[in-house]
C-alpha cells in the first residue's frame, strides 16, 4: 500500500500563480493520485509499474473564451493552450527524467500518455481536476471545467511525475518562465 500526502504546494493549498504573456493566468498545483489513478495506473501509464510514489501535477490555463460550445474561436484557442502545455510539459518531463524521474505528461485531446506506451483507457484530465481540487464541472457535449475566479474560461492539463514535489516545483519555476509564464 503506498501513502501519499494529499497535496504538496509551496504553501499549503496555494498553487504556483503565474500570468502568461497574454495576460492570462496559470495556476499550477503538485497532488498525491486520484482514486482514480490509484486504481487505474498500469491502465493509464502500463509502462509504470511498482512506482512506489506518484504525484499529479494540475496546469490550469485561464482562456480568452468560456469553453461551454465549440466554435472556431473556441477551438482555435483550445489548441492554443494546448499547445503551449504540451511545449511547457515536455520541457519539464525531459528534465525531470533527466536526473532520473519517470515522468510524463497526459495530451489533454486524446487523454493518453506522450512519452510512454498508452495504456487501455485513456486518462481524463477534467475528473482528476474535480477529484484533486474540486471544481463543478459542466456535463454538455464535452465536459467543462468550473474555476472558483475564471469560470468555465479554463483550460485543464496534467503531467504525472515519480519525482518530489519540491524538485517538479522548483523545476517548475525555472522552466515556466522559458514558455512565456512569469
Amino acid at each position: 500500500m503506498v501513502n501519499y500526502s494529499p497535496v504538496y504546494t509551496s504553501e499549503q493549498g496555494c498553487p504556483i500563480n503565474l500570468v502568461g504573456e497574454t495576460g492570462q493566468a496559470v495556476q499550477i498545483s503538485i497532488h498525491s493520485p486520484s482514486q482514480y489513478i490509484c486504481a487505474n495506473c498500469e491502465r493509464i501509464l502500463p509502462d509504470w509499474k511498482n512506482q512506489p510514489y506518484l504525484w499529479v501535477v494540475i496546469v490550469l490555463q485561464q482562456s480568452r473564451y468560456q469553453l461551454i460550445k465549440s466554435t472556431p474561436e473556441i477551438e482555435i484557442e483550445k489548441e492554443r493552450l494546448r499547445e503551449k502545455f504540451m511545449r511547457f510539459g515536455c520541457y519539464l518531463a525531459f528534465q525531470l527524467r533527466d536526473i532520473g524521474y519517470l515522468t510524463d505528461l497526459i495530451d489533454p485531446r486524446t487523454g493518453y500518455p506522450l512519452l510512454s506506451h498508452p495504456g487501455e483507457i485513456p486518462h481524463n484530465d477534467t475528473a482528476v481536476v474535480k477529484a484533486l481540487l474540486n471544481y463543478r464541472v459542466i456535463k454538455n457535449k464535452c465536459r467543462v471545467l468550473v474555476h472558483p475566479l475564471w469560470g468555465a474560461a479554463v483550460y485543464p492539463s496534467i503531467l504525472i511525475s515519480a519525482a518530489p514535489p519540491r524538485i517538479i516545483e522548483t523545476f517548475t519555476k525555472d522552466i515556466a518562465p522559458l514558455h512565456g509564464w512569469y
